[in-house]
């Protein structure tokens, strides 16, 4: 016996099938006795990128350190992985080209920015001494 208040309530209904029952006046002769469900599947995810041609680039025109022939190695190693179907070989191989790559550029983007300072400054320097020199000597202006 369960204790005063603490009764289960319980409703006799009628019990449902687990199926909805066909409305009055339809029969199954109108429709479909079966259904093809077709799945597809899902598209291959693309190919990791292996910054080749970036690399090469790297390597013909800002090879510092040695840094764009580096990339251009793991370029080539992700190149070779990404044919062999090893995937995550493949993105490894290529995020260290990206890095390398992107590394040689900065490197090379300081040293100009650094040679074109060197020369603008090099070149006012010039221009003072020959002030000075022409404001000691005046018989050296052109008349």
């Amino acid at each position: 016996p369960e204790p005063a208040g603490m009764e289960r309530s319980r409703s006799l209904g009628p019990v449902l099938p687990p199926y909805e029952p066909l409305s009055e006046g339809l029969d199954m002769e109108g429709l479909p006795r079966s259904t093809v469900v077709s799945v597809e599947p899902p598209p291959p995810p693309p190919p990791p990128r292996d910054h080749l041609a970036w690399s090469f680039c790297t390597t013909l025109y800002a090879n510092i350190c040695c840094l764009g022939f580096m990339a251009l190695v793991f370029s080539v190693k992700s190149r070779d992985r990404k044919v062999l179907g090893d995937y995550s070989g493949a993105l490894s191989y290529g995020s260290t080209a990206k890095y390398l790559n992107i590394t040689a550029l900065l490197l090379h983007i300081f040293l100009i920015i650094l040679l074109v300072a060197l020369i603008a400054s090099s070149t006012i320097s010039i221009v003072n001494l020959f002030n000075q020199e022409q404001e000691r000597h005046p018989f050296l202006n052109p008349t």
